[in-house]
């Protein structure tokens, strides 16, 4: 996930070997883009490409997703970025990909965190491709993203997963702590100057979060769980007493050994109240 292997010519899949273990599951995506070998990328896709962009939007058929390709790959060689793997997630109907693109800022190099998440059909190829990033490490605001998936009511998450999405739900701090092992973290959209990490950085970020007079609760649309670790695309709706117009976004959740959280990673670019983001970016 996502590129499909073995629709890439030979010589590129030697310049990959370092990487097998990931081929196993899919040419990552940014190594995919850079090989120019446009027809293995379209053909990835189980149709016609469909991709959802934070910024570009949807990006549909082969013109536009060729389009995009080339202005992908200038825009990657003029920030000299250089993707570093974070995580992956592959099931039989779904695949998520988490990066740290590391690139050139205008004040020097920045990081921004990104994730891929695709439905795939009976054979792997992908029907539809999310990406969700914030841009606060590019342009140090927020853009509203409109939902792009409906909420699930039926869907439940499963066990520590489900216990915190409750407690965040809820507002409650301490249930909200206990979901994470005692070296748990939680990291923001804007990348690794927002990690919170351990018991007492914890409690204070959702005692910060949750200052707005109540928890946050999320529409949930779609997960990717491969018992390590869970995706969950969302909308944010409220904050506390403030209502928001739904925004898309997507949180991975991976398991430590004690069953509990090791960490939680979100991308999204919700602008939450000013009484909730006291010394931060973002938050959520």
């Amino acid at each position: 996930m996502p590129w499909a292997p073995e629709l890439f010519s030979a010589p590129v899949l030697a310049r990959l070997e370092e990487r097998r273990a990931r081929l196993d599951a899919g040419v990552p995506f940014f190594d995919g883009l850079l090989t120019g070998e446009i027809d293995a990328l379209i053909g990835s896709f189980s149709d016609e490409p469909e991709v959802h962009h934070p910024v570009r939007g949807r990006i549909k058929g082969a013109a536009a997703f060729t389009r995009f390709v080339a202005d992908m790959s200038s825009w990657m060689a003029e920030r000299t970025v250089t993707p570093e793997d974070v995580n992956f997630i592959i099931t039989p109907t779904g695949g998520v990909e988490e990066f740290v693109l590391h690139l050139d800022g205008d004040g020097g190099r920045a990081e921004l965190p990104v994730a891929l998440a695709a439905d795939l059909d009976s054979d792997g190829r992908m029907i539809e491709l999310r990406m969700y990033f914030s841009g606060w490490p590019l342009t140090g605001g927020h853009d509203v993203r409109p939902p792009l998936l409906q909420p699930d009511p039926d869907l439940q998450e499963r066990d520590i997963v489900g216990d915190y999405q409750r407690a965040l739900a809820a507002g409650d701090v301490e249930a909200t702590v206990a979901a994470f092992e005692p070296d748990g973290y939680v990291r923001e959209p804007a990348g690794s100057a927002y990690v919170h990490r351990g018991t007492d950085d914890l409690r204070a970020l959702f005692e910060l979060f949750f200052s707005n007079g109540g928890g946050i609760p999320l529409e949930h649309c779609a997960v990717t769980d491969d018992g390590r670790a869970c995706a969950l695309e969302y909308n944010v709706v409220a904050w506390g007493r403030t209502e928001l117009p739904p925004q898309a976004g997507i949180a991975v959740y991976v398991r430590g050994d004690s069953g509990k959280l090791a960490a939680a990673r979100i991308y999204d670019d919700v602008d939450p109240p000013r009484a909730a983001t006291a010394g931060s970016p973002r938050a959520r």
